[in-house]
């Protein structure tokens, strides 16, 4: 091999063995990001095949290419799965991200110029919903809702107030800071009052949703529901489009929205593994939904015994997968430097914005996930004992990296997947092949 050659391949092995030092990152480490998840064996299978360099435009039988007829049976199955699994009689699995849905689920329901409301992203909303966002892209007119600090939701009158004032093309109710479920009802009446769509955006609730333990919004009024297909929803990074709609002219328009309104390919690895993580969520979603709750409302008690500040505490602090943390004043960057402080002890987290905060890279708070640990098995009372470690590298000034070996050592105590299908070599963090 030349020089040039040599130097290429030392390039690829520094990239390998980043690869490889992440993996060990969240071996080793809580992963407790409220956005992340790992994905089961089966669907590892279905993601490192040969499909990751395919493509299949198109519907099952309406394909742009040959070559089709197996992916024909992947989707198929993946759709009747998610029909059953979210209890719609619309649902399009090719979605690469719940940012690609909403912008999806937006290009079928508004034209540029049109008005939407949804939740600010101070209050918590996603980025997608605002200008910088997937609203901004499709150029429509924003509206935010008012906010109720101390429940966690919008307020509800006021809201209320809002939609019947501003007359929205559509509704957008959802939040990336997300603890407890939307008042939808009184909200989605409003809406279809004025004529808007209600479209619900429940990236980070979607498996709570589907495993019966958060809220039923597409029994609530919400007339289209996006999410994430890799949060609470265990599959492979991607997304989902789903209505209640029984008219094919409405699901002509969201499907031709994704494709091809906003992909081209759609990553047919990802759409065969959700279609294995949909029926692993048929089997043991129910399950692993509760279990998550329960972590997230232990684990948020734990933090507050050990004398964190907890958000929302006279509502039991969370009813979903999130707990909110405050570390210091308003746009003080305490959240910055809290979460900097927890990756040295080998717990990954991220700073979030808290009612209050206007920056968003120094906020005064933490956003803290439990559905990770909960995928790894860990219990009620383990999470008593991650409070501790928090408290330890937080709140005593204990050497981090003494709080580390002790992070390592609880989680090598679990190192496999659970709720999902056994398949020979459970291994939640599998060494990457060379």
């Amino acid at each position: 091999m030349d020089k040039q050659g040599g130097a290429h391949r030392a390039s690829a092995e520094r990239v390998l063995n980043a690869v490889n030092d992440s993996r060990l990152l969240y071996q080793q480490g809580l992963g407790m990001i409220a956005s992340e998840n790992i994905i089961s064996p089966m669907v590892r299978r279905a993601v490192n095949s040969d499909l990751h360099g395919r493509y299949a435009e198109g519907l099952p039988g309406k394909r742009y290419y040959q070559g089709c007829l197996e992916f024909d049976t992947i989707e198929a199955e993946g759709i009747a799965l998610a029909q059953d699994v979210f209890n719609a009689p619309f649902v399009n699995i090719q979605s690469t991200s719940g940012t690609v849905s909403n912008m999806a689920a937006l290009k079928a329901l508004a034209k540029p110029g049109d008005q939407i409301t949804a939740v600010s992203t101070a209050d918590g909303g996603h980025i997608s919903h605002a200008r910088m966002g997937a609203v901004g892209v499709r150029d429509l007119n924003l509206a935010t809702y008012p906010w109720d600090e101390n429940r966690m939701e919008p307020d509800v009158d006021a809201s209320v107030k809002l939609i019947r004032e501003v007359k929205p093309k559509v509704a957008l109710i959802g939040q990336s800071v997300f603890l407890f479920p939307t008042p939808l009802q009184e909200m989605a009446d409003a809406a279809h009052e004025v004529g808007a769509t209600v479209m619900y955006d429940g990236a980070h609730v979607l498996g709570l949703i589907a495993g019966g333990v958060f809220q039923d919004p597409l029994r609530e009024g919400a007339d289209v529901m996006t999410g994430s297909s890799h949060k609470t929803f265990p599959g492979p990074q991607g997304g989902f489009v789903i209505a209640s709609s029984e008219d094919p002219a409405v699901h002509r328009r969201l499907n031709n929205a994704v494709f091809p309104g906003v992909c081209s390919s759609y990553h047919l690895h990802h759409v065969a593994g959700k279609a294995v993580a949909l029926a692993e969520f048929k089997a043991f979603g129910q399950a692993y939904a509760r279990d998550t709750v329960r972590n997230a409302q232990a684990f948020a008690s734990a933090l507050a015994a050990e004398g964190f500040d907890v958000l929302a505490e006279e509502r039991g602090y969370t009813a979903s997968h999130q707990v909110l943390t405050r570390h210091g004043p308003l746009d003080s960057g305490a959240g910055a430097k809290a979460a900097q402080t927890l990756e040295h002890a080998g717990i990954i987290t991220n700073m979030n914005m808290l009612p209050g905060d206007t920056k968003a890279l120094s906020p005064s708070g933490l956003r803290l996930g439990v559905q990770e640990l909960t995928r790894v098995g860990f219990t009620p009372d383990e999470m008593t004992d991650v409070a501790r470690l928090y408290a330890r590298a937080l709140l005593h000034g204990e050497d981090t990296a003494v709080v580390k070996r002790d992070v390592a050592a609880l989680k090598m105590e679990h190192q496999q997947v659970h709720y999902c299908f056994d398949d020979g070599d459970n291994d939640a963090y599998p060494g990457q092949p060379r």
